[in-house]
């Protein structure tokens, strides 16, 4: 049973999303959620980041889409040296907290890691869905996949595992995120977004990071441990691909090879955006998802 939490809503209650927890198995999955009388509609974050950050295009796309949105960092122990947490393991999650829902084939929506862990729940553990839009899904080289590396030869995770993770204030972290060139193109209501729900309450005071540097350094570790590659053939729904065009990514993530691997999909840029599109481009991607489900709705 999910234990719900309300909100205080504003004039339209449809605006704010209800909080609510789901247990899977042995562990317990936080959501954000927006009811509505349409078809079921699931978001996942990126790495280290959270589902608030999905709220502007929840708030758009609901109604008619009843809109989900999980939280990926801390349910599951597990350390960065030891491998970190794989990332079928979170696809295997995703799909067992899909069926406690009884959600009847939901679009599905990813960003980054969560893009790939959608692609693995529906290719390897039967995620039905109608339709999934993959923005800037993490798809590396095959080569990538068969090496065995530390923390600190990972590029991501050893940069991560080093963020700063102690301020005396929310203002002093809101400063803080403002001033690097991470945060320099997002959108002013997603920055907001993320000072507000990024942070929490320190244990001797001031505020931290809600997704420690250890966790997210272990959720980019466990992207290593399993090649999504031969799994891309077996999505048979439309899959829409999204890439920014000032990616970092695209220097060595192939999205336009990984999109003719999927027997119905199709590719897209995005001009003047980077790896992150929904922080930099929310209202631009929200129409893009909108259009998308809409041609797909039954």
């Amino acid at each position: 049973m999910s234990t719900v939490t309300d909100r205080q809503h504003r004039a339209n209650p449809l605006s704010e999303p209800r909080t609510a927890i789901q247990a899977i198995d042995d562990v317990e999955i936080p959501y954000l959620f927006y009811d509505a009388d349409g078809p079921p509609l699931m978001f996942l974050h990126a790495t280290g980041f959270l589902p608030w950050l999905w709220h502007p295009l929840a708030r758009d796309l609901a109604p008619p889409y009843r809109v989900i949105a999980p939280y990926f960092c801390d349910h599951r122990e597990t350390t960065p040296e030891d491998g970190g947490l794989s990332w079928l393991t979170l696809a295997r999650d995703l799909a067992d907290f899909y069926a406690a829902l009884h959600l009847d084939r939901p679009f599905l929506v990813g960003h980054s890691m969560g893009a790939t862990v959608l692609t693995l729940a529906n290719a390897v553990f039967g995620l039905a869905a109608r339709g999934m839009v993959l923005v800037e899904p993490i798809f590396l080289p095959q080569d990538f996949y068969r090496l065995e590396i530390t923390v600190d030869q990972h590029p991501l995770a050893a940069k991560s595992i080093k963020r700063q993770n102690y301020w005396p204030s929310v203002a002093a972290a809101g400063d803080y995120v403002r001033s690097r060139s991470l945060f320099r193109n997002w959108d002013g209501e997603m920055m907001d977004l993320y000072i507000k729900y990024g942070m929490k309450s320190g244990d001797g005071g001031g505020v931290q990071l809600t997704c420690s540097p250890q966790r997210e350094a272990a959720i980019f570790m466990g992207g290593m441990q399993y090649d999504p590659w031969p799994e891309l053939v077996k999505v048979t729904c439309p899959v829409l691909v999204l890439e920014g065009a000032e990616s970092d990514n695209r220097h060595f993530i192939d999205l336009r090879q990984a999109t003719s691997f999927f027997p119905r999909g199709e590719h897209r840029m995005i001009a003047g955006a980077g790896h992150l599109i929904p922080m930099e481009k929310p209202r631009e991607l929200a129409e893009i998802i909108r259009g998308f489900c809409d041609r797909l709705r039954d």
